[in-house]
C-alpha cells in the first residue's frame, strides 16, 4: 500500500467547539505552505484548502497515509508521519486556537498486534502541544476514531495582529507484536468517514 500522500483540505460544517459568540462572520481562508514527512514526502503530494462555511473548523483528507507491520513489511513501514504548515488568514481584530482535533482512519490489526495514532500542533515560534497517544490493540478491523480536546484555560491562541503559521504533525505506527500476519493503520480518503477535523476557538483581540 502506497505511503505517498495526497493531502486535501476541504469544507466541513461542524458545531462550534468554544468561543461561539466571537466567531468572525467574514470568510476565513487557509494557505498550505509545505507538506512533508515519511507519510507524505515533499514534492509528491498536492493540496488545496478551504474552511467550514461557518468558520468553526477545517477538515484534512489524507490519501494512503499508512503505517504497516508484519506480513513482510519493513521496519521503515512501521512508522509514518506527515507534517503540514498552514497559514490561516483571519479578519483584523480576531485570533484563534485549536480547541479540538478529531482524527479518524481505517485499520486492520491482527490479534497480538497493535497500532498507534498521535499528533500535535503549534504556531511558529511557540512550543508544540503535547502528543496524545491513542493505541488500538488487535484484533480490530474497521474505522477508528481518536479525539484530542483542550481545556479552555489551556488553549494556545495565535498572537493578535501577527501572522503565525500553524504546524500540524500527525504520526501513525504499527507493531506486529506476536502476530506474523500483516497489520496496518491508515488515514485514507478512499474510505468513508475518515476525515481529520480541527475545530477553532475564536476570540477578539
Amino acid at each position: 500500500m502506497s505511503v505517498v500522500a495526497a493531502l486535501i483540505l476541504s469544507a466541513f460544517v461542524a458545531p462550534v467547539a468554544s468561543g461561539a459568540d466571537s466567531v468572525p462572520s467574514e470568510k476565513i481562508t487557509l494557505d498550505i505552505k509545505t507538506i512533508n514527512g515519511s507519510g507524505c514526502p515533499a514534492g509528491t503530494a498536492t493540496a488545496s484548502a478551504d474552511v467550514a462555511s461557518d468558520n468553526t473548523s477545517f477538515t484534512v483528507h489524507y490519501t494512503n497515509f499508512t503505517a504497516k507491520a508484519g506480513g513482510g513489511a519493513s521496519a521503515l513501514d512501521a512508522r509514518k508521519n506527515c507534517q503540514i504548515n498552514v497559514v490561516v488568514h483571519v479578519p483584523q481584530g480576531f485570533t484563534y486556537a485549536i480547541a479540538e482535533a478529531d482524527y479518524r482512519g481505517y485499520a486492520h490489526i491482527e490479534s497480538g498486534a497493535s497500532a498507534l495514532e498521535q499528533a500535535n500542533y503549534y504556531f511558529a515560534g511557540t512550543a508544540p502541544t503535547a502528543r496524545v497517544r491513542h493505541t488500538f490493540p488487535g484484533p480490530f478491523h474497521g474505522v477508528w476514531r481518536a479525539v484530542d480536546q483542550t481545556d479552555v484555560d489551556e488553549l494556545v491562541f495565535a498572537p493578535c495582529g501577527e501572522s503565525r503559521n500553524l504546524n500540524i504533525n500527525a504520526e501513525l505506527r504499527a507493531d506486529a507484536g506476536t502476530s506474523s500476519a500483516g497489520s496496518f493503520i491508515e488515514m485514507d480518503s478512499e474510505h468513508a468517514s475518515v476525515d481529520t477535523i480541527y475545530h477553532f476557538s475564536w476570540k477578539t483581540c
